[in-house]
């Protein structure tokens, strides 16, 4: 019984380590970014990204055993568009990076709805148990806000100044996602299937 009560908050803290070190693997190269282009630069700032992103997705493979699909099509992205920033020495290209993913993304999510299927559960089915219409509707939210997100995306890189669209990427777009997420408790608590 002892041994219980002890091995309990024991796992509870390693799983808030591996959550903390999940959040710095994906978070750690837009501060990166952040910072070296304030620096050096959207041009440094691009190159150093694309480095440690690479460094990033090899670290969680590394660590957690496998690299989960946002970030590998996010690092994806990250190397394509960024390697045309360097090569044409045109900023736009970075710009449009986050435009594009979150629009593969919604359209993934909106397609697969349209086929039946909601690509949510294949991604976090052993991570949460939701009825069938619970995933319909978390993946429908999911897909409106990246779809946002692309939009949201459009309107500051096109109205503001590259160090702004910079300080927009890094700390507004991570909060964002975070209060979306979070506001998908409700929905998640509603549709969740018992263990029993």
């Amino acid at each position: 019984m002892a041994d219980e009560a002890t091995t309990k908050p024991e796992e509870a803290s390693a799983g808030t380590r591996s959550q903390l070190l999940k959040l710095a693997v994906e978070v750690g190269p837009l501060v990166v970014f952040f910072i070296v282009n304030a620096r050096a630069g959207i041009f440094w700032g691009t190159g150093i990204f694309m480095l440690v992103t690479i460094a990033s997705l090899i670290a969680s493979r590394l660590m957690f055993g496998r690299i989960p699909v946002m970030p590998l099509v996010s690092g994806v992205c990250v190397v394509v568009f960024g390697g045309l920033t360097l090569w044409l020495q045109d900023d736009h290209f970075i710009k449009i990076k986050p435009t594009i993913v979150n629009a593969l993304f919604a359209t993934a999510l909106f397609g697969g709805l349209l086929a039946g299927h909601s690509l949510l559960k294949v991604v976090f089915g052993e991570v949460f148990r939701l009825t069938d219409d619970g995933w319909r509707k978390l993946t429908l939210r999911w897909a409106c806000f990246f779809t946002f997100l692309a939009l949201l995306n459009e309107v500051i890189w096109r109205t503001v100044s590259t160090d702004a669209w910079v300080s927009f990427k890094v700390f507004a777009i991570m909060p964002l996602t975070m209060v979306f997420a979070l506001s998908q408790i409700g929905l998640l608590k509603a549709h969740e299937i018992s263990a029993d």
